[in-house]
């Protein structure tokens, strides 16, 4: 069996040797061209290697983090609040919040996404002083500190320790729930160390460094790269969250992320996380949506955000050549609200917005993050497609009120391209003749389950208000227009459709 082996060895070597000494031979024979290149130049020299610019290159980049930490860690800080935890309501609270001791991180983004939250299961004492940790960092001498609002929110007391262990008394300046950010501050100090938000938006497979207090264990310090932008978490209608694989777990919130300059390209608020630790899925409020914010809870202690009073939807391929739309983009108004801005001037249920100021406008919630950046009573520019043709509307936007969101409800699904003929596979009824239905448009009292329209997610009992732009009263009305969009060659027509939830718009495919 050794003999063998050794055999097998011998012949394996007798094989390679001509293998490595061809690989070397080829090695040298590329030294002897890069010597012939660069007269004068040692083999052993990196220069005879690369270009001069990728020589460059190499020297321009950092050997590592360490002066930029130097540099920005004192300017962080961690955040440590109590929260009497004295009924139901504030116990409800305190379970939505994401960095409590009381719960894994970020329970509540993790539940969304169907995770279990809590910890162990275990019910929660009807009593007691919660405390909660987090990160900020000071943006002025002067003791303004950025924070998350979840950190703070319907905090009894806050304190905040710099990172060489002094601890300070803060107090709340504003919060704004929509964005998840608060304004802190501590009193009596002028010469603290802080940092700027970075001008310039992060770019994709830029260098990220996150600063914060992870588990309690003070300032930490990890590094990665933004993996993505414009992020949608399901969090509010104003979500455009920077994405980064930097690690950040349970009390970075409200920390911050910066860039090779130091300035802060984001503020961490959540992460995507199965098992409560970083699975390098982190999300970032971008540092231009903090300026706006911070600002406006600086000079008035809460935000304002304009409004149009639309409800909106995303303009999909169906709805697009239902309309004559070149493109499938824009915000497609579902039903301006009575006395808004948007109804004073003249917008209707079926128009889509294109552009805002000249900024085209992508899907109906790029539309809602554009208004809600604007203040109230601004004079806003409208590029608008109203029954076949463009136009410009001009208004000054009114103010958002708290209980209002300017959300542009997400593209369901249920408009989709798909084979269909005109018959829709509905029977209807005028809405007159119906209890309960109203007076305008036609009810469906019966689904066909293969028809066109119930896979758009028609149902028994929706009214049926218009069909191609155009309002219908009864039976004969929908097949006219059914009639009319076919011979104009479009491959589907738009119903509007008003259901117990809300009213909307579905493109049904034609034949």
């Amino acid at each position: 069996m050794n003999d063998r082996v050794n055999s097998d060895t011998t012949t394996s070597a007798k094989i390679l040797r001509p293998r490595r000494l061809a690989l070397l031979g080829t090695v040298a024979a590329l030294g002897v061209a890069v010597l012939a290149a660069s007269p004068g130049s040692s083999p052993l020299s990196v220069n005879s290697l690369i270009t001069p610019a990728q020589a460059a290159e190499v020297v321009a980049t950092p050997p590592g983090f360490a002066d930029l930490v130097a540099k920005v860690k004192p300017a962080v800080i961690s955040v440590r609040v109590k929260i009497d935890q004295d009924n139901d309501k504030s116990a409800m609270l305190q379970q939505n919040r994401m960095d409590s001791d009381e719960q894994t991180p970020f329970d509540q983004f993790s539940r969304e996404f169907g995770f279990p939250g809590g910890r162990n299961g275990m019910p929660r004492q009807r009593h007691q002083m919660i405390t909660g940790e987090g990160s900020g960092f000071f943006i002025s001498a002067d003791g303004f500190a950025v924070t998350n609002n979840h950190v703070v929110d319907h905090a009894q007391s806050v304190q905040v320790t710099t990172d060489d262990g002094t601890v300070y008394t803060a107090k709340v300046v504003g919060t704004d729930p929509k964005t998840d950010l608060a304004l802190i501050k501590v009193e009596g100090k002028k010469d603290l160390p802080f940092v700027k938000f970075a001008d310039q938006k992060a770019r994709i497979g830029d260098w990220v460094v996150a600063v914060g207090n992870p588990f309690g264990l003070g300032g930490t310090v990890t590094a990665g790269i933004v993996s993505a932008s414009g992020r949608d978490i399901g969090n509010g209608p104003y979500d455009d969250f920077i994405q980064i694989d930097a690690p950040i777990n349970k009390g970075n919130s409200g920390g911050p992320a910066f860039d090779m300059n130091g300035n802060v390209i984001g503020v961490n608020t959540a992460i995507f996380s199965p098992s409560g630790g970083s699975v390098g899925i982190g999300f970032d409020i971008p540092a231009s949506t903090a300026k706006l914010v911070i600002a406006q809870l600086k000079d008035k202690g809460a935000v304002t955000r304009g409004w149009l009073g639309v409800q909106v939807q995303p303009v999909t391929s169906d709805i697009a050549d239902s309309l004559g739309l070149k493109e499938a983009r824009g915000a497609i108004v579902d039903n301006p609200q009575d006395g808004s801005p948007a109804a004073k001037a003249g917008i209707e249920a079926s128009d889509v917005i294109t552009a805002v100021n000249g900024t085209a406008i992508k899907d109906s919630r790029d539309l809602a993050r554009t208004i809600a950046t604007l203040a109230p009573g601004t004079s806003v520019k409208l590029d608008v497609f109203h029954k076949g043709e463009s136009k410009t509307v001009t208004l000054a936007l009114g103010e958002l009120p708290n209980e209002r969101q300017a959300q542009g409800k997400g593209d369901d699904g249920k408009a989709q391209q798909g084979a269909g003929t005109p018959r829709l596979g509905l029977s209807l009824a005028p809405a007159g003749d119906v209890q309960g239905a109203g007076q305008k448009g036609v009810v469906v009292t019966e689904v066909d389950p293969q028809g066109p329209a119930a896979q758009r997610g028609i149902q028994t009992g929706d009214v049926i208000l218009n069909v191609g732009g155009k309002p219908v009263a009864n039976v004969g009305d929908v097949r006219s227009e059914l009639a009319q969009a076919k011979s104009s060659g479009k491959n589907s027509v738009l119903l509007q459709v008003k259901s117990a939830e809300a009213t909307r718009f579905v493109a049904v495919p034609l034949a």
